[in-house]
This record gives C-alpha cells, sequence and structure tokens, in this order.
C-alpha cells in the first residue's frame, strides 16, 4: 500500500485506528480452544468486528513463532483474511545487516505479503535499507519507544545536544522517505511528538500504547498530528481483550467504534 492510498482510507473511515492482533492462547476466550485453528478463529472474529473502524492491522510475530509452524500457518491465515485495503503492520523488531536483513525483508514482504515491518535502526543504514526497495512497502523505525527501559538509551543527551532518538531521526531520514519508512513513538510520551515533528515534519508515526499502557489519543493529535493525519494509533490488548466471553468480538467492535468516534471528532477539531 502507498502513502496516497493509506492516507485515502484514513479520510475515508475517519480514523487512524491500528488494532494490534497480540492473539496470546493463554487470553483467548476458552470455546475457542475446542476449534481447529484457536488463533486464527480468535483473528477472525476480532477482525470481521473492527475492520470498518481501522486502517490498519498489527500482528505481533513473537506471539505467533512461539507457535512454531502452527502459527505462522495461523499468521498467514490471518494475513489473507484482512481487507487489501486495510495497512499491515508485521510487528516484528528485526534488525541485522547484509543478506539477514535483506531476507528479514524477503520474508515479511515477500512470503507473507505484509505492507510493512518495524525494525530497529541501532546498526546502521544497511540494517534498514533493504526493507526500503521494496516498491510499495514500508520499514517502521523504532524511534522512542514507550517503555521504560527506553530512558536507558534513547533518551541519552549526545556531546552535540541531540537526544539519542532525535539522532536516529535526523540520520535516518536521508535513508528513505515518508513514502516509504515510519516512525515508532509511545503514545505515553505525547509531549516529545512536538519535537519529532520538527525532525520528521510528514512522515507517518505508529505510536503504541493507547488504552492498557494509559496514553492520550487527544495529547498524541495534539502534538503529533500533520497535514495528512500522519497518525497510526495502535490498541491492542485495550481492543481485542475488552471481552473474554462468547460476544468477545462485539465487545472488541464497540471499543474499536468508540475510538474511532472519538478519532473522527479530533479531526474534525484539527484539521
Amino acid at each position: 500500500m502507498n502513502y496516497q492510498e493509506l492516507v485515502s482510507q484514513i479520510k475515508k473511515k475517519k480514523s487512524f485506528l491500528c488494532v494490534g492482533l497480540d492473539t496470546d492462547l493463554a487470553k483467548i476466550p476458552a470455546h475457542l480452544l475446542e476449534t481447529e485453528d484457536p488463533v486464527f478463529e480468535f483473528n477472525k472474529q476480532i477482525i470481521d468486528s473492527t475492520k470498518d473502524f481501522c486502517v490498519a492491522y498489527k500482528p505481533n510475530i513473537a506471539f505467533y513463532e512461539m507457535l512454531g509452524t502452527k502459527g505462522w500457518e495461523s499468521l498467514q491465515k490471518t494475513i489473507d483474511y484482512i481487507p487489501k485495503d486495510i495497512f499491515t503492520i508485521a510487528d516484528a523488531k528485526r534488525g541485522d545487516i547484509g543478506n539477514t536483513s535483506l531476507y528479514y525483508a524477503n520474508t515479511f514482504f515477500d512470503t507473507y505479503n505484509f505492507d510493512s515491518v518495524t525494525v530497529a535502526p541501532y546498526m546502521g543504514s544497511d540494517s534498514v535499507i533493504p526493507y526500503l526497495q521494496h516498491k510499495e512497502k514500508w520499514a517502521i523505525l523504532l524511534a522512542l519507544t514507550s517503555n521504560k527501559g527506553a530512558d536507558d538509551f534513547e533518551l541519552q543527551e549526545l556531546k552535540s545536544g541531540e537526544y539519542l532518538f532525535e539522532k536516529v531521526l535526523s540520520t535516518s531520514k536521508e535513508w528513505g522517505s515518508e513514502k516509504n519508512m515510519m516512525y515508532v513513538v509511545g503514545a505515553t510520551r505525547p509531549k516529545m511528538l512536538a519535537a519529532i515533528r520538527k525532525i520528521v515534519p510528514n512522515h507517518f508515526l505508529l505510536v503504541p500504547g493507547l488504552g492498557a499502557q494509559g496514553g492520550s489519543l487527544s495529547e498524541v493529535v495534539k502534538y503529533g498530528i500533520s497535514k495528512d493525519i500522519g497518525l497510526l494509533v495502535n490498541s491492542s490488548r485495550g481492543i481485542i481483550y475488552a471481552g473474554n466471553g462468547k460476544d468477545f468480538a462485539t465487545k472488541a467492535g464497540e471499543k474499536a467504534k468508540a475510538i474511532q468516534q472519538e478519532m473522527e471528532d479530533l479531526m474534525d477539531v484539527n484539521l
């Protein structure tokens, strides 16, 4: 999916919601465990109930690869089931160089046909550029994450006066463009978005941390919105585990709709 197609979907649905498919066998409703493929059955029902309210899905690859070959099969079926006009993100956080990076890119873009993959940029340009060589595919670089440990490195101040994450942004933006590269910025650090927008004013930002991690949607929009919205705000547990009974999918849909409606209101005010 290219830049304009993504922007068009956001404007059409009046939503920039990304639903994280962090599907955990220990958390899905018990009655699904009796089905042939519980992970896919859960994902299928979540997709059916949320697809009208979101513009992206983000399977966290760890939840699938831990299940071995069956997990990868569930992932493939999930990707095949997602409507083609919805953006897909392989949340894999890969980070390596040379042929390893090339084959990671081929895995997620060619074998599984994801639109994008999250990438750790700390090994430099040769760990990212192979992802940028695929037409109409995206690398989503970790910039300022929402976890507590982000302070260990990302917020270290350099001799130049920059934070390390700012150096990552200013250097990496030369490798690609806003048409094939996004950045991960945690919703729990919304005021930092103003500084980030000075460096990458037009790139899309993938913003996790909404809901269970306590991020504020209005604050994210206030500091992070761009001329084309430029945001994909993710909610995982807050949506997919909104209910744990046989009506889990209905509850997920209700939660996704509520977030979409809030996004629509914020778009009306901020654009």
